[in-house]
């Protein structure tokens, strides 16, 4: 039996007739819960307009960074392996009253921060799964995005009931910070912060520099390795609309398009603030997992892996040689490049991180393509997990 959701009252019940049974709402008000991009594109322009009137719109920019934790002993090397594999660049290490944290800084695009913590961990719940359970504090837990007055956003986000880690935002020299605490349908927590004098600087309030300074290697073909294009996070099928909706809801990003890849039970969601920010992608299954054999390799992540950013992807100039270069000096793959100039863009999947879990992904886009994706490539690099 399939489950419906009320447009009208957005009541979610089981299909048993054509009315809802909340409001007795019926026909083209009602839709099938979690494989209707027409409900959420109408739920997006809802929470657009709702933006507007509460004074939320403009006031939540693009991506300034992501925080990755990962277990004591293996942070210096998933520093290591960043800095071997992308654009990064070290920029501070601090220990904190919660553990150790290495701002790495991008050249163009959000920052990144690598962290382990000493204290307790609101995300071990989301880790503790068949194949992430032995690095139980492991995962990209954050996304943190740019605002230009975080008092306002933190006191309209909260009379809506929106709940934060902290009750107040926190503050240091540099910048004024909250955080959700992880969500329900993916296991991720947003952060939002307002630089105090219009420069990032990420040190913490308690941050005491450490010695240990990783230097870049001596790769020429790392400057190719551009900002964050984007991240996917692996939601279960029935909580891909909650999860997408959520996150509209707390940034200014709007609902973009979904590619539906039967063959292997996988939709591929996008969500986007601009043509040239950071975009946020959500992968679900268009039924849920049942068991390995059948359900398809999204659904069958989420199983042995837990809801979780899958992958990053960079973008990146002079691709082809790019990806020789990684793979001669030790990079594995998940999936040779797909894709073609006369198609509009390259891409690839590595092998994922032992160190964070994580799958980089390297993208190039050609000259006038003005899409995201092609289906194509959608359809080979979902086929490519399965090999995970």
């Amino acid at each position: 039996m399939s489950q419906l959701v009320c447009s009208n009252c957005k009541a979610v019940y089981q299909a048993e007739g054509e009315r809802c049974p909340r409001c007795n709402a019926q026909g083209d008000q009602v839709y099938s819960y979690g494989r209707s991009d027409e409900y959420l594109q109408q739920e997006s322009e809802r929470i657009v307009r709702q933006r507007k009137e509460t004074g939320l719109e403009g006031l939540v920019g693009d991506l300034a960074a992501v925080t990755i934790n990962v277990e004591p002993e293996r942070l210096r090397p998933a520093v290591q392996e960043l800095l071997a594999t992308t654009g990064l660049r070290h920029g501070q290490g601090y220990e904190t009253n919660s553990g150790a944290l290495h701002a790495l800084e991008a050249p163009d695009g959000a920052d990144f921060l690598v962290r382990s913590r000493t204290d307790d961990n609101p995300f071990r719940q989301y880790n503790l799964h068949p194949k992430s359970e032995h690095l139980p504090n492991t995962r990209l837990e954050t996304f943190i995005f740019e605002t230009k007055n975080l008092q306002r956003y933190h006191d309209i986000q909260q009379q809506r009931g929106v709940t934060f880690l902290s009750d107040t935002p926190q503050e240091t020299d540099a910048y004024r910070y909250i955080q959700t605490p992880p969500s329900k349908y993916t296991g991720n927590a947003l952060g939002f912060i307002e630089w105090k004098h219009g420069q990032r600087d990420f040190t913490p309030a308690d941050g005491e520099p450490i010695e240990w300074q990783p230097g870049k290697p001596d790769s020429s073909y790392l400057d190719n390795i551009g900002r964050l294009d984007h991240t996917a996070t692996r939601v279960t099928a029935g909580q891909r609309d909650q999860a997408i909706l959520e996150f509209l809801e707390l940034t200014n990003y709007h609902f973009d398009f979904a590619i539906y890849v039967k063959q292997f039970n996988s939709i591929t969601n996008v969500a986007r603030l601009s043509s040239d920010a950071f975009a946020m992608v959500f992968t679900s299954g268009i039924a849920p997992y049942k068991d390995d054999e059948t359900s398809g390799p999204t659904e069958r992540f989420i199983h042995n892996y837990g809801r979780r950013v899958h992958h990053m992807a960079f973008h990146t100039e002079n691709i082809q040689d790019t990806f020789a270069a990684l793979k001669e000096d030790g990079m594995e793959y998940l999936i040779e490049l797909v894709g073609s100039p006369d198609e509009g863009l390259r891409q690839t999947f590595t092998t994922p991180s032992e160190h964070t879990l994580l799958v980089n992904e390297y993208i190039h886009r050609y000259g006038d393509f003005d899409g995201f994706f092609t289906r194509s490539n959608v359809t080979r690099l979902t086929e490519a997990t399965t090999k995970q």
